[in-house]
């Protein structure tokens, strides 16, 4: 449940201020009062989690110098002005500066209540963009989004970090579901570009004129900026990028070469084409394929990541558990072979659905993972492999699989892990080493 917003009250008058903050208190709201302007200065700064009512007229300060103050600390502060009769003149010059929306002394308390829901929830959203886009900025967070330790994720990483670095278009490649979009956020945040502007387009979201506008522009009044502007100095993302047409492809190669050497802006290009005998290279124009492919990351698909299946599996285990109120599942031996040997055509994002189901069977108490393996796909047999792995890999992915399930459960407890495992403790810090688990991972 989201948490209730705050309502800073600004008023002189003791009377006015507690008759607010009981009204707002009983519709839910989180209030607080000040006495003063500089009293309230104090207590509301950048990403304070609510929004302001405040009067205008107030000895020291006033309302409207005050709103200036805020707009200076957070200017997306949604501030409430309060005014009293005949003060309208003075309402719309708080508005022109940046209030939100303002009340004429004497009013009803449910527009009150009604301009109160309206600014929160602007100011919720508000805040959860900003949050948003910190973590998308925080290019070490991302990385540690991209779950695995398969050589082929090390590999996915390295050449992250490579890219990232690099100032040339890239064409990021993989069948569905694999997390090519979280790649190129990865992209962008690790590199030199990771404080500009990151603009994200579906091509596929569009009809061709629409997309053309978007990308290209004219704006109308009430048009976004076009992508190709709005990016400028960052990074412009084409979601894929195989829908658009070859008029749409002329117009953005014409816009890629005016750029020059280095991009002014750079292209991050995303191909999911999952049809046999089809690549980005056979559907877009050559001379564009070879702009926007100057530097390639191909994302795995999770069939050929081994063990990071269970790994993955376990963590959306525990994350589905904790947001439905249940236990997670226990994968025995056999269930980690049918996992590790479905051959997963819809990737992480079908591993999310299955272990969110999982969890919701555990609920229940009825059902397997082999019985939501064949729903995800009635043709396949989970327990055949479509790429023959030897018996000892099999073990040891469920072996690490156990030590880590357990060791989290006990919070990097070695004696209980020990007990539970039956494991002498050599044997059992051996284990950890092959494995590359580290006791210190999992305390706290």
């Amino acid at each position: 449940m989201a948490q209730a917003m705050k309502i800073a009250i600004v008023d002189d008058e003791q009377d006015m201020r507690q008759s607010i903050s009981q009204w707002l208190a009983l519709s839910g709201y989180d209030t607080e009062t000040f006495a003063s302007a500089e009293d309230a200065l104090k207590g509301v700064g950048t990403d304070y989690p609510g929004i302001v009512v405040s009067d205008i007229k107030m000895p020291g300060m006033d309302g409207m110098q005050f709103l200036k103050k805020l707009k200076g600390v957070d200017s997306s502060l949604p501030v409430i002005m309060i005014t009293g009769h005949g003060d309208v003149p003075m309402a719309v010059e708080a508005m022109r500066i940046g209030a939100f929306d303002f009340l004429e002394k004497p009013f009803n308390p449910d527009r009150m209540t009604e301009l109160a829901k309206k600014a929160t929830t602007a100011r919720r959203l508000t805040l959860d963009n900003r949050e948003l886009r910190r973590e998308l900025s925080d290019g070490g967070a991302l990385m540690k989004k991209l779950i695995g330790a398969s050589p082929v994720m090390e590999r996915l990483k390295e050449d992250i970090l490579d890219l990232g670095q690099a100032d040339g278009h890239v064409l990021i490649e993989g069948e569905t579901g694999t997390g090519k979009t979280l790649v190129a956020h990865a992209l962008h945040a690790v590199g030199a570009r990771a404080n500009k502007k990151f603009v994200l387009i579906s091509c596929a979201a569009y009809d061709e004129d629409t997309l053309a506008k978007r990308l290209f522009g004219p704006a109308g009044q009430d048009d976004p900026i076009p992508a190709m502007e709005e990016a400028r100095g960052g990074t412009l993302v084409l979601e894929d990028i195989e829908a658009l047409s070859t008029a749409t492809q002329s117009r953005l190669l014409t816009a890629i070469n005016e750029q020059g050497t280095p991009a002014e802006t750079r292209i991050v290009a995303i191909c999911n084409l999952n049809d046999e005998g089809k690549t980005c290279e056979s559907v877009l124009r050559p001379d564009l394929f070879y702009r926007l492919a100057a530097l390639r990351i191909t994302v795995p698909p999770l069939r050929a990541r081994g063990e990071d299946i269970l790994t993955l599996f376990t963590r959306l285990g525990e994350q589905f558990a904790e947001e439905y109120g249940c236990d997670a599942p226990q994968v025995s031996a056999q269930e980690a072979a049918q996992l590790l040997q479905a051959p997963w055509p819809g990737n992480v994002r079908q591993l999310y659905n299955v272990a969110e189901r999982a969890v919701l069977q555990n609920r229940r108490g009825s059902g397997t993972i082999a019985s939501l393996l064949m729903t995800e796909d009635e043709d396949v047999q989970p327990a055949m492999t479509t790429e023959g792995k030897p018996l000892k890999e099999f073990v040891e992915a469920f072996e690490r699989m156990l030590i880590d399930n357990t060791m989290r459960r006990h919070k990097g407890s070695i004696v209980n892990v020990m007990e539970e495992l039956c494991l002498p403790r050599r044997t059992l810090n051996e284990k950890m080493a092959k494995y590359g688990l580290q006791r210190s991972d999992y305390l706290g």
